[in-house]
């Protein structure tokens, strides 16, 4: 008996899509329908033979080890126990031929937007691979306007059945037709572009506009704008995942948006205005006379704009202090000469209570 992994030309260790393509090839150029010499129909039978054991977990298993071609318990007899089971109660398995026409898979692309687009939206054009009906068939992947016709093994049922001996007597068995891949339909001339598929791989531009308040991990769904399904078969769907990339300076906190900014010493005692970079260009913040370091300045509705709902986040600007660390002698005398006044050189400390609203309770609070 011939070697089953040399009739169908693959390696031992061949995954079944290997197994699958290679019984696709050679039944292409040995079927009786495209070549109806006997000798290449007796050649059809052995790779057709070849591919029901090798395309079967529990036959192939059995092959390997040095059993018959049909072997698995039960004396030899032809059947294993899920064979019995199948018989019985049909194996879960849906009877009848399976459609050439099927719906086509959902796809999954990420998409990177900066902060600004995420928080005001934008317009994008995505430029994606994806199975698209082929234009030479239409998608019927038949060539020259011809149809699919009858399988001669299953005679259009897209199933073979098979009789054996087993311990409970004669069983029958229903397996997918090998040669028509359970179809019950041969395509004996198959579309040269898509190889009988129906589809090709090509590259289309989709638009899709992202809506306002975007954060990474949220996902757009695009109906009908994923991969054509087998046979010119209902586009599935495309799923855009927003990944937000990091600003420069400003840190996103759900819909509020957080700013950290350094004045000097004698601008916090006095008070000052300054202008900071913000989403919407250029704004004024006022620094109140007295400020300390790690005070906040809310700025309102110069946030995120909310995904759900209506009107944006706020902005807050975080306050750093500066202190210097060189001062020349004008400097240093003037300094002195203020710490005078305020009675402050002998370098007193105040020390603040565990319940007093001080520096430590404004950290805890913080904090929590």
């Amino acid at each position: 008996m011939a070697d089953l992994y040399e009739t169908l030309g693959v390696d031992r260790d061949a995954s079944f899509d290997d197994i699958k393509k290679a019984y696709r090839k050679l039944a292409r150029s040995y079927h009786p329908d495209v070549n109806p010499d006997p000798k290449m129909s007796e050649k059809f039978k052995e790779i057709t033979a070849a591919y029901e054991v090798l395309s079967d977990p529990d036959k192939r298993q059995n092959y390997d080890v040095g059993g018959s071609s049909f072997g698995g318990g039960f004396g030899n007899a032809g059947f294993g126990f899920g064979d019995i089971m199948d018989a019985f109660f049909g194996g879960g398995q849906q009877r009848g031929p399976r459609p050439r026409t099927r719906p086509g898979q959902d796809a999954l692309i990420r998409v990177e937007v900066d902060l600004k687009e995420a928080a005001f939206g934008c317009d994008r054009e995505l430029n994606v691979e994806t199975a698209i009906a082929c234009t030479k068939c239409s998608g019927t992947g038949c060539a020259n306007n011809s149809k699919p016709r009858t399988c001669d093994i299953c005679k259009g049922r897209g199933e073979t059945q098979q009789v054996a001996r087993s311990i409970l007597g004669q069983v029958m068995t229903s397996r997918p037709c090998a040669s028509c891949q359970g179809f019950g339909s041969v395509i004996s001339d198959p579309c040269g572009e898509c190889a009988g598929d129906g589809r090709v791989r090509s590259r289309k531009s989709i638009p899709i506009k992202i809506p306002a308040g975007v954060e990474t991990g949220n996902r757009i769904q695009l109906s009908g704008q994923g991969e054509i399904g087998p046979g010119g078969g209902p586009a599935g769907d495309l799923y855009v995942e927003i990944v937000e990339t990091p600003h420069d300076f400003l840190i996103r906190e759900n819909n509020d948006l957080h700013i950290s900014i350094a004045i000097p010493m004698a601008s916090a005692a006095l008070g000052t205005s300054i202008e900071i970079d913000t989403l919407d260009g250029k704004q004024k913040v006022e620094i109140k006379e007295g400020t300390q370091s790690g005070s906040t300045v809310l700025m309102r509705g110069l946030g995120v704009t909310k995904l759900r709902g209506s009107g944006r986040g706020d902005l807050i600007v975080h306050i750093e202090v500066t202190i210097p660390n060189k001062l020349n002698k004008e400097q240093s005398d003037l300094l002195y000469k203020f710490a005078q006044l305020r009675n402050e050189e002998s370098g007193k400390v105040a020390i603040h209570k565990t319940h007093d609203e001080g520096f430590f309770g404004k950290v805890r609070n913080a904090f929590r």
